[in-house]
């Protein structure tokens, strides 16, 4: 089985926020240039890429091709890899879109995303007993992650018909549970991620009425790097999009290699070839640098990154803030959205363009 993502909790990410700014640098200190990095990863199908580089020599390979010496650190736990790197312990992480505004950038560390992996293309679901109508959720109690993007994902499902958070009401479930919760009888709806959402869709009576896969695009998986850090080792991104890019190609392939690659991926996850295989067809995976230069740029992002803001910030996950503006986030092209005096999510996609003109 392959073990869940984007648990988040309101106290890590508080945590991680007040961690972020006890250990900031002294203003105007710019880090010195390195050659050696720590970059964390959890498991989840869009980023076991990067562990099978490490195992492959991929990574030491791109690397050595700049001088480097890069780690690919695995942390069990999803929230606590954000919180090291939100406290300086790593230099970057695999984050959802979300969680890398509401833990590292909503705590004020100037973060940069300089990969954009993949989105969930039916990975997360809106689930429903007796109905397939979504409509029938009105007024129902729905098991989920609180403030995780599973909350995102059925603020968006009940406004696609007309209906708020207010119609319904939510019960914290931790992900461990969801799948004995919703076999009760007394639990008539939830929302979940892979692989908990496959076993649940699999219950008698269960229909799922909304998906990540209504709304493309918006739950996204990113590789974000200190942007200090990135400024002061412009070949730390380099190597990075090198590895990433070589290593999905591999992957996509259909022919021996590419098998043998995705086996070595499930492994790591401590999957079959089969679930990895699933998992994989509910993930949009950017494998062209080409194609993840163009979602970066589109303006469908700044829509996206606005809904997710404006849900954080009515979910109190940007702490004392007074509005939703308070975190700037920037985009290719010297778009803003925000506070552009406190910027601190960027969308940088500079190195997936060289990646695409074959520049690296």
């Amino acid at each position: 089985m392959i073990v869940s993502i984007r648990k988040v909790a309101s106290a890590a990410m508080m945590a991680g926020a007040l961690f972020a700014a006890s250990c900031s640098k002294p203003s105007g200190e710019a880090p010195a240039p390195r050659t050696e990095f720590n970059i964390g990863w959890s498991i989840y199908a869009g980023w076991m890429p990067w562990p099978y580089a490490q195992q492959a020599g991929i990574v030491k390979k791109w690397a050595d091709k700049y001088g480097l010496k890069i780690n690919i650190v695995q942390v069990n736990d999803y929230v606590e890899s954000v919180n090291q790197y939100t406290a300086g312990k790593l230099d970057g992480v695999t984050v959802a879109n979300m969680d890398a505004l509401t833990i590292p950038a909503a705590g004020g560390k100037d973060t940069s995303a300089i990969i954009v992996g993949d989105y969930s293309n039916g990975n997360d679901g809106v689930l429903l007993k007796g109905s397939d109508d979504l409509k029938a959720i009105k007024g129902r109690s729905i098991n989920l992650v609180e403030l995780s993007v599973s909350h995102y994902l059925l603020a968006r499902a009940l406004n696609s018909v007309g209906m708020s958070l207010t119609d319904v009401k939510t019960v914290n479930t931790a992900d461990a549970d969801i799948v004995g919760a919703f076999a009760s009888p007394d639990v008539t709806a939830a929302v979940a991620w892979n692989p908990q959402l496959s076993a649940m869709k699999d219950l008698p009576g269960a229909h799922e009425v909304f998906s990540s896969a209504d709304i493309p695009g918006e739950i996204l998986d990113l590789l974000v790097v200190d942007t200090e850090t990135l400024k002061a080792n412009p070949n730390l991104g380099k190597a990075l999009a090198g590895i990433w890019y070589e290593t999905t190609a591999l992957m996509q392939q259909q022919d021996a290699k590419g098998k043998e690659a995705r086996a070595a991926m499930a492994k790591l996850a401590g999957a079959t070839p089969e679930a990895f295989d699933g998992q994989l067809s509910t993930t949009y995976l950017y494998a062209d640098p080409a194609k993840a230069v163009a979602a970066t740029d589109d303006p469908a992002l700044i829509t996206t990154m606005t809904r997710v803001r404006d849900f954080s910030f009515s979910k109190g996950l940007f702490g004392a803030a007074k509005s939703a503006d308070a975190v700037g986030m920037s985009f290719p092209g010297g778009k803003t959205l925000g506070d552009t005096q406190n910027v601190t999510l960027r969308f940088d996609d500079s190195f997936m363009k060289m990646a695409a003109d074959g520049k690296l």
